[in-house]
């Protein structure tokens, strides 16, 4: 099985788990054995799927403004754990091709290969969210046939993305990609980096 069948499966194994109680605070519990790689994309499902539905929520136009501001650091958070988690499946895929020595003519992709399978969890989610606006019975038959449209585009877009995810691995794999992994270093989230966080820190 490739790499991408594994992964589009245990997405929707996710999103289809988390869709049982359908609420936010429902705790993850991961059905893969430890240290697997189905058991890390399982949870990075989870992740987005739950941020899928907090983004949901924060767009309520009538919501409080204080659950407002609790929903998006929330989401900060969880923005926080989604890049972790996808760094961590990047050093996953350096640990599996360590021992490859990069021909002398290697390119370098503009993604690695952990972003791009984070797209297609994403793209997972919006399959799951179209079709099942392409089969609400209670929207328009114009509705319906709009988001057929989009569905019809999004499976499309899973086949290319997922060929494109498969033979970026076997470039890699054969030596005619170099992996390189930059962290996204991000700055918001840093006490030391984020300039509204220290100055506070200083006037203490």
């Amino acid at each position: 099985m490739k790499f991408t069948e594994t992964a589009w499966k245990v997405f929707n194994q996710a999103i289809e788990d988390y869709h049982v109680s359908d609420d936010v605070n429902t705790l993850i519990n991961n059905p893969f054995e430890k240290d697997s790689l189905e058991r890390i994309l399982y949870a990075k499902n989870w992740i987005d799927t739950v941020q899928w539905h907090l983004e949901d929520i924060i767009r309520d136009e009538n919501i409080d403004p204080a659950e407002a501001l609790q929903l998006k650091r929330t989401i900060d958070v969880s923005n926080q754990k989604r890049t972790d988690l996808v760094e961590y499946i990047d050093g996953w895929f350096l640990n599996k091709f360590e021992n490859i020595t990069p021909k002398p003519e290697a390119k370098i992709n503009t993604e690695t290969p952990a972003w791009a399978v984070d797209r297609l969890s994403i793209l997972a989610l919006k399959v799951y969210h179209m079709s099942l606006e392409a089969n609400r019975e209670s929207a328009s038959e114009e509705h319906r046939n709009n988001c057929q449209a989009k569905l019809d585009v999004l499976l499309t877009q899973k086949e290319d993305l997922s060929t494109s995810i498969d033979q970026l691995l076997t470039d890699i794999e054969n030596g005619d990609v170099k992996m390189k992994v930059y962290k996204q270093m991000k700055m918001y989230n840093d006490e030391s980096l984020n300039p509204i966080l220290y100055q506070k820190g200083q006037q203490k």
